[in-house]
């Protein structure tokens, strides 16, 4: 149902990822090395009770950040929705699924009548009024949420309490776009998006999270996107990838204000169904001895339509060029450069041996998204403007999502959108935002180049710095 999160387990093989432009809203990634205010301390047992709880480092860390999440909502529902905040009636309930002892449990049951048993490798919020005991909580995994804070980091688990918890706000006001699955879960993030600002800016009195943390938050949340293929409308639809990134960072932007209006039947979602058995078979990819072709008409083909359309002036198209090991001698590469743009040849280069074939690994979309920030230097440098420091790399990054944006709108008619594009653009730039053979070292982590990417989607060309 909407109103409670669908099991979210652990995908097999999930992909082990490493961990901009003037005139662009882009986040400003608040954290220092210390927080700030009070040490922070742990919540005692006594002063906020888990059911179920045996005091593993999972139970501690959901307690710290339920704790917060408490404060949050108590000083920000009354500015958001003018009334307060009621706590959750329910309670919470921390569950091993591989070592129940239902004597801890009240009938031995959790949230929603369920039995311990029922929360293997998930979290939910069992919404008030559904005629079931133990109505207006949360349940959780703890087992799970340890694995995921080994493989992820420690605040990865907060965050899920947070999505949670914002279903308890939604239980409280109501939920978005008639009760949709994908609005409703979307908003949730929204909502653990803001809790996260408010974490990092040092408001928390448990919990706390630094500005190199955020990168690999948004990669663990790669774990709970819906599978490639799924459709928006399904009735447990939580969100592609770039779905739910983009709602963390819509809350983290905004705050729980923007969550609040910007969830309705106009959102825009990436997620859809394949076309055909062919494209699910090989996950919308192309063979990768085409993804040159591919990149060679769809880039050209959106910037010659977009400049004049968006910005008033022609596009000259530069040439597009691969290299196996050694890139060119040119004026704006040097010899360990694996992508970039060279200002006298007018020629973009990508290695195809040492960027393209690992980049394929994620996804033929990666490779495009690889070569679009360089183009996007080229255009920069088309308008005078420049090529090498944070501006350019913010802009370059805009552009990028602009593209995405327009194909997905199919206003670009030489490619075709798969499901799992959007993702692919987003593991791309979280696995390669700080390699320096790809993207100069100008100081941006991969939290910052995904949320400008994100503008770039969500408003075009125009929001991506061009201007001269």
């Amino acid at each position: 149902m909407p109103s409670t999160s669908r099991p979210v387990a652990l995908a097999s093989g999930v992909l082990a990822l490493a961990l901009v432009l003037a005139g662009c809203s882009a986040a400003i990634v608040p954290g220092q090395a210390t927080p700030a205010g009070p040490p922070i301390t742990d919540v005692s047992p006594a002063d906020f009770p888990i059911t179920g709880a045996a005091e593993t480092e999972a139970d501690v860390t959901s307690r710290n950040a339920l704790a917060d999440l408490n404060d949050y909502w108590s000083q920000t529902f009354p500015e958001v929705y003018g009334e307060d905040f009621p706590a959750l009636a329910g309670g919470y309930f921390s569950v091993d699924p591989g070592d129940v002892d239902e004597s801890l449990y009240p009938d031995g049951e959790i949230g929603c009548s369920s039995a311990p048993e029922e929360v293997e490798q998930n979290a939910f919020y069992c919404p008030p009024d559904v005629g079931a005991s133990n109505e207006d909580s949360i349940s959780y995994d703890r087992a799970f949420l340890q694995q995921l804070s080994d493989e992820y980091g420690r605040f990865l688990p907060a965050l899920i309490m947070a999505h949670e918890f914002g279903h308890a706000v939604q239980g409280r006001v109501g939920y978005p776009a008639d009760d949709t699955s994908i609005n409703v879960e979307t908003q949730a993030d929204c909502f653990a998006g803001a809790w996260t600002r408010w974490v990092a800016e040092g408001n928390a009195s448990h919990e706390s999270i630094r500005a190199p943390e955020l990168d690999g938050l948004l990669v663990g949340y790669f774990i709970v996107r819906d599978p490639p293929g799924t459709g928006a409308e399904e009735d447990q639809a939580h969100g592609s990838y770039f779905d739910r990134v983009s709602a963390i960072q819509d809350g983290y932007d905004g705050g729980a204000a923007a969550c609040r209006d910007n969830y309705e039947s106009d959102r825009r979602f990436t997620q859809a169904e394949f076309d055909d058995q062919e494209d699910f078979d090989n996950d919308g990819n192309l063979p990768l001895a085409q993804v040159p072709d591919l990149i060679a008409q769809s880039l050209p083909a959106y910037y010659t339509d977009s400049f004049p359309d968006d910005l008033g002036v022609d596009f000259t198209e530069p040439a597009i060029e691969t290299f196996d090991g050694t890139a060119p001698t040119c004026d704006g590469m040097n010899a360990d450069t694996n992508a970039g743009f060279c200002r006298d040849q007018d020629t973009v280069y990508y290695d195809q041996t040492d960027l393209a074939e690992p980049a394929y690994e994620i996804g033929d979309y990666a490779v495009l998204t690889a070569v679009a920030i360089p183009y996007g230097i080229a255009a920069r440098d088309q308008l005078g403007l420049s090529t090498e420091d944070e501006d350019a790399i913010r802009s370059a990054t805009c552009q990028a999502g602009a593209f995405s944006g327009a194909a997905l709108n199919q206003e670009v008619p030489t490619i075709s959108i798969s499901p799992g594009d959007f993702d692919e653009a987003i593991q791309f730039l979280l696995t390669y935002g700080k390699d320096p053979t790809v993207f100069p070292d100008v100081g941006l982590s991969g939290f910052q180049l995904v949320d400008v990417f994100r503008q770039g989607y969500l408003y075009g060309l125009t929001a991506c710095g061009l201007e001269a």
